[in-house]
């Protein structure tokens, strides 16, 4: 995760280098500004869990359900009534078994030959790292009797899902990202897979993931992953560290994916393969079941080709789990005025400062997307993001402190079983001390008050997601990895704030850049607001006048 792009020998010296020398004034230390937490006196007490808990809602009893705005959502025109390319969401697949053009099972029998396909094709796609054709039919013929009977269990009903491999789904190896993990198949689902399939959704296998969760490009060089490919340009990466999860929705192997989101790891992703990213409030939507890397900044979220889909995944996910010891006394999910014909009364933040260190491009059409939003009867209101530099090292020292403490065993036992980037990863976190890791929770009780303060004046906070969009693939990153530190760190620079004290944000495509890489904004919203995100998402969807198609598309509804 944070190494200098170096040739893969310099790599393992490097490594070595810094597992040896523990001191705080390594090189790498020092480029990054990672002491900086030790030159600052803060007083406040640390927050080791950015749980919050739910103010006093307001009366929304005239509002409608859920289901309500759900059903609205999939009565609503479909995209594919436009002119030119969209992708298929669950809105399509619904219309097709509903009309008996397709049932679940033949939709079934085409993934399957998709699958087949992209495993063969050059370069192999490597979005669905585990499948098995046997499980995928049991769930799709079951589903096909319940269109049958007309007693379907949700509107995920017959959808083909996949969730990323850091979660447990039988019967697949849970490796996480590595070679060296889940040696036997596994017997249990994580909370969210069981509630995938009670939904009655095709689970359709597990997707790749950068190795443990430790990179931002989805670079994964060993022998059960390879490198995943950008449907946009494979010559291209998907982000990370939900990857795989991504190139499937973007490829169109299925219209959802489950990720998770330490530092960006769903956004991402979502935002180069040009698809939508919803990272949920922390502890809104159970990480049970789910290698605990980062005990304080994961949360659980969808990949989707909309944000229609995004909200229906959202509001079948988001519910307390007795099996998950955070988000036990969260608010009901609303998706309340989620369809509302404009953002009248709406208030937009926009530190500008923060907003502009991104690539040209990115600037420019993210500046567009906020004028289009405004002309739907939002006011853009300029605010400051205080603190900024010190919340970006905390949220590494806190990240990466986590990860080395529950990976501990397994940098002593398989360190040379990991990828290079990893091992570097974890020895820098290495250098980190006590006095660090409590300070930056220190520092999290600052930056949770700001945004308090900041979301009693306004309704959201805007940035782009990504400074930049999808970098090159090189040769050598498919033999050894890719290590760019400059490249992870700037990749999370509007990401890590939400990680860092819990509050929910959401990616949106909106353009493309001159090499038709896709180029997406971001909002993030105070805690347990979603509803908020969904609301501004849907209209910020319309923004981009077309949808340009992936150049590695599958259209599994054809």
């Amino acid at each position: 995760m944070f190494l200098g792009k170096v040739p893969s020998e310099q790599s393992e010296k490097l490594v070595i280098v810094e597992v040896e020398n523990s001191s705080s004034d390594s090189l790498l230390f020092r480029m990054n500004n990672f002491s900086l937490m030790r030159s600052l006196d803060i007083h406040e007490d640390p927050t080791f869990i950015p749980e919050v808990a739910a103010g006093v809602a307001e009366d929304k009893s005239e509002a409608k359900s859920p289901s309500d705005v759900i059903k609205e959502l999939t009565d609503a025109r479909s995209d594919s009534a436009r002119n030119g390319f969209s992708f298929k969401g669950i809105k399509d697949y619904l219309e097709c078994y509903q009309s008996g053009k397709l049932t679940p099972s033949q939709v079934a029998k085409n993934i399957i030959a998709m699958l087949e396909d992209c495993d063969k094709s050059t370069p192999p796609l490597r979005a669905i790292v585990q499948w098995d054709q046997e499980q995928i039919m049991l769930m799709a013929e079951a589903s096909t009797t319940r269109y049958r009977n007309k007693c379907t269990l949700s509107c995920l009903d017959g959808i083909p899902v996949c969730l990323k491999e850091e979660f447990k789904v039988v019967p697949y190896h849970h490796r996480v990202g590595t070679v060296y993990l889940g040696t036997q198949p596994e017997t249990e689902d994580a909370t969210v897979a069981k509630k995938l399939r009670e939904a009655g959704a095709i689970i359709i296998g597990v997707s790749n993931m950068h190795e443990l969760g430790t990179g931002t490009t989805g670079c994964n060089p060993n022998r059960y992953h390879k490198i995943p490919r950008n449907p946009y340009n494979p010559n291209h990466f998907t982000g990370g560290s939900s990857s795989g999860s991504a190139a499937a929705v973007a490829a169109g192997l299925c219209p959802v994916a489950i990720g998770t989101d330490g530092g960006g790891s769903v956004r991402i992703p979502a935002s180069f393969c040009g698809v939508v990213g919803l990272k949920g409030t922390f502890g809104r939507i159970s990480c049970h079941g789910c290698l605990p890397l980062s005990y304080s900044t994961v949360s659980v979220g969808p990949i989707c080709t909309s944000v229609a889909d995004a909200a229906i995944v959202y509001s079948i996910l988001a519910e307390p789990d007795l099996l998950y010891p955070y988000g036990l006394k969260q608010p009901k999910a609303t998706l309340s005025d989620m369809c509302a014909p404009d953002l009248k009364g709406l208030k937009l933040g926009v530190d500008w400062t923060f907003f502009k260190a991104c690539d040209a491009e990115v600037l420019s059409a993210c500046e567009k997307a906020v004028k289009h939003l405004q002309s739907l009867g939002a006011s853009v209101v300029e605010v400051s993001l205080p603190e900024m530099e010190e919340a970006r090292v905390a949220h590494v020292i806190c990240i990466l402190s986590e990860m080395r403490d529950f990976l501990q065993p397994d940098f002593n036992k398989h360190f040379h079983e990991m990828n290079l980037e990893t091992r570097a990863s974890l020895a820098l976190a290495s250098q980190f001390t006590a006095l660090d890791y409590i300070k930056a929770n220190r520092q999290r009780t600052r930056s949770m008050r700001f945004l308090q303060e900041i979301f009693s004046t306004v309704n959201c906070i805007l940035t782009p997601a990504v400074p930049c969009t999808a970098p090159r693939i090189y040769e050598s990153d498919l033999l050894t990895g890719s290590s760019d530190m400059s490249f992870t760190v700037r990749s999370m620079r509007f990401m890590q704030l939400g990680n860092f004290t819990g509050i929910p944000g959401l990616v949106v495509p909106i353009g493309y850049s001159s090499a038709g890489l896709p180029i997406s904004l971001q909002v993030m919203a105070k805690w347990w607001d979603e509803a908020v995100l969904l609301r501004i998402g849907l209209k910020l969807e319309q923004f981009r006048d077309q949808t340009k198609k992936p150049s590695i598309y599958y259209d599994i509804l054809a």
